[in-house]
Parts: C-alpha cells; structure tokens; sequence
C-alpha cells in the first residue's frame, strides 16, 4: 500500500525572478533569471540535472507547447525535460514532477521550473482560451470576479455572515497582504493601503472590489531536488524535505446537481485531509507554521482558511480579523504578498509560494523574515472556477520535523 512520500525528497536550492511588469525580458529570460538563483544555492553545475519539468498555463502566449524552450534556455544536457499545465496549479505540478522523480529513484537531482509572461497580450486580463469544453462553453458566459463573487454570497448566506463583516474581513486580508508585499524586493505590488482605500474603491464584482482581485504579472521561480542523502553528501545541512505533495481535481459534482452549496472549495478540503495524512499532520492549526495559499480574490483565501481547517466553519472572519493570519500572528498566510502583490504569473505561482517557506525556514527572508524558524509550511493552488477546478497542495519544512 501506498505510504506517500514523506521526508523522502530534499529541496537542494531555490530561485525565483523579480514579478511585475518585465518588458524588457521574454519568458526564457524569466527562466535564467530564477534558475542561475537556483543552481547557485544548490551549488551544482547544470550538467548533473537528470530530468527536467516545466510548468506554464497559456503556452500560446510565450513558451509553446513543449519543453524544448526550456532545455534551450538552460542549456539542460540532453535529458529529459516535459511541460505541464494544469491552471493555476501549473508550477506545482512541475514540482511534483520532480520529486516524484525522486522519490521513485528514477532521478538523483531533478528541476521543477515554472514561468508566464501574461503583461505581453496589451491588456488587463488573461488571454482567452479557445480550445476544450471548459474554456468553449463557460469563458464566453463568465468571468473570474463573477464566479467567485458568487462563492462570496454562497458563504455568506450559509454562515449568516452579515455584508458589513464578510467585506470588512476581505479589506484586512487585502491590507495584509500588501502591508507584506511592501517588505518584499521581488514583489509586483509594494504599496500599502488602508482599509478604507480598499471599502471605497470601484466595485468589480459585488462584494469584490478593486483590491480584492490580483493582477497579472510575468515571472518565473525554480526548484532543484534531490534525497536527503545526496544532499548532505553535497555539504547541505538543516535540510528542508517535502513532507507532503496531493492534488485534486473536481469531477463534475459541483456542478452538476445541489450536494454542493457553492460556500466552499471541495478539492481543497479533500487535497488537505490527504496532504495532513501524508505528513503525519493531525491539528494543522497548531502544527502548520506558515501558509501560502491562492489568493487570487480576497474571499478566496477566506475560504481556504477553513477548507484547509486551520480555521473551524463560519470562524474564517473572525480569525482574519483578530490579526491571526497577519505576518505577527500564529499562522502567518501570504508573508511575502501573496498572488495579490507579489502576483500571479500562473505557472510560477506554486514554486514561488514553496520558495517563499523555503526561504523562512532558512532564516533568508529579509525584512519580512519570522522571528522563529517555521517547521512546517503548507502552500496551496486553486486552478478554475469554484464550481469546477483543481487544487494542489504542498507541504514542506525542516528534516525531522
């Protein structure tokens, strides 16, 4: 029977590109930038990479197809390099590539690198999309604001949350996020805001507001992996080891018939009990240290907090509210700014939030850097619609923890 992969793979070294608006490079540009970070922290030389992923969401737009862009701009030792794409769970599932890889034994070292140049298309939002069932039927009669404005009113009918609370717990989360972008060199968006400026500002999609949505940026960020035994043998000590790696994807249920309320993510709840199985975890909101989570819409990360059951059903505002997600609270979530300020190039959302832990665990964040080391940190990816999406959820922290 299968054990999972617990402690089994080590995050040898990590890198990631500025976010933001890159007009001056293009998406292998990106992928130097946050790989020369990577291979330097590991202390390789590209040459002992045995096999390689790539994670990127709207291959029209940039990188193609296959993962040739990749070898290309790495110049990667002819091995194998494949591309996936799963929405805004991309980057981490190039992620799980690699320590898969690892795990089974078929790789020593292997590469998990995800990239998105979106600020090229000359407009505002994401290209659209014009092939599958998906994207042929929904994307013409839906945007991402509505639909996750519905999960806004979904939630706040269940649990009786009055409008006035649910908005001003949204704003705190958005102010947050920004208070902690603002401490981060990397991060698109580094001006902090008032809860005011974020209740008066235009509305997108009731209740979302302007600063309740995340914007589009380019970027890139890049894992190297290995076994906890090679790593040391490579000098490495404190070693920050996967503990846990899950993914779900929705099969049609939510959308299909009422045994779903609209009040919550199902994938997320079901990707978190299997991801705490995995790593041993049994009470996440006294184990989990530190959080990442897809905040691509304020209300979205208000939700995860209790699909991810750091926060009991209907407690989400209060707990956002009491300051216990801020940078100084108990569980810090979005540290270094989240999708909302650092942004959300798609394919390197994940690796980026992995970097993010990995970097607190190490005591190399900077200013925005945790007094205590985390032990165990959890990120976490929301690809699609409420009603139809996939979820990935990764947790890493300190060897032995």
């Amino acid at each position: 029977m299968a054990k999972g992969i617990r402690d089994k793979v080590a995050i040898l070294g990590m890198g990631c590109s500025k976010f933001g608006e890159r007009w001056d490079m293009n998406a292998e540009d990106l992928m130097v930038e946050a790989y020369l970070e990577a291979l330097q922290d590991a202390g390789i030389e590209t040459k002992q990479i045995d096999a390689a992923w790539l994670g990127t969401a709207i291959e029209e737009q940039h990188v193609g197809k296959s993962a040739v862009p990749l070898a290309i701009a790495l110049r990667l030792p002819y091995i194998p390099c494949t591309r996936v794409e799963n929405y805004c769970a991309s980057g981490t599932e190039a992620f799980r590539g690699a320590v898969y890889a690892v795990a089974s034994g078929a790789a020593d070292i292997a590469l998990a690198l995800g990239v998105e140049k979106l600020k090229d298309t000359g407009y505002g939002g994401l290209p659209q999309r014009g092939r599958g069932t998906l994207n042929n039927m929904v994307w013409p009669n839906a945007s991402a604001p509505g639909n996750f404005a519905q999960l806004a009113a979904a939630y706040r009918a269940k649990h009786g949350s009055a409008p006035e609370d649910i908005k001003r717990a949204m704003a705190h989360i958005s102010v947050k996020s920004h208070d902690n972008g603002a401490k981060n060199p990397k991060a698109h968006l580094r001006n902090k805001i008032t809860i005011d400026t974020v209740l008066k500002a235009p509305m997108i999609a009731e209740p979302l507001g302007l600063f309740d949505c995340c914007g589009v940026s380019d970027g890139s960020a890049c894992a190297i992996v290995t076994t906890p035994e090679i790593a040391r043998s490579l000098g490495k000590k404190d070693l920050i080891t996967v503990k846990a790696l899950q993914l779900a994807v929705s099969n049609g249920i939510e959308a299909q018939h009422n045994s779903w309320d609209g009040s919550y993510f199902a994938t997320t709840r079901i990707a978190a009990k299997r991801a705490y199985d995995e790593a041993g975890i049994r009470n996440p909101r006294e184990e989990v240290n530190l959080i990442e989570v897809h905040d691509c819409f304020s209300v979205t990360e208000l939700v995860t907090m209790e699909d991810l059951h750091i926060s009991a059903e209907g407690r989400a505002i209060f707990d956002v509210l009491d300051g216990f997600y801020d940078a100084g609270g108990t569980v810090p979530c979005q540290i270094d700014g989240g999708l909302k300020c650092f942004g959300h190039p798609i394919g390197a959302s994940g690796l980026r939030m992995i970097y993010e832990l990995y970097l607190q665990m190490q005591g190399r964040a900077g200013e925005r850097q945790r007094k205590e080391l985390p032990r165990i940190g959890l990120t976490h990816n929301l690809g699609g619609f409420p009603h139809q999406n996939v979820c990935s959820i990764s947790i890493i922290g300190q060897e032995g923890a």
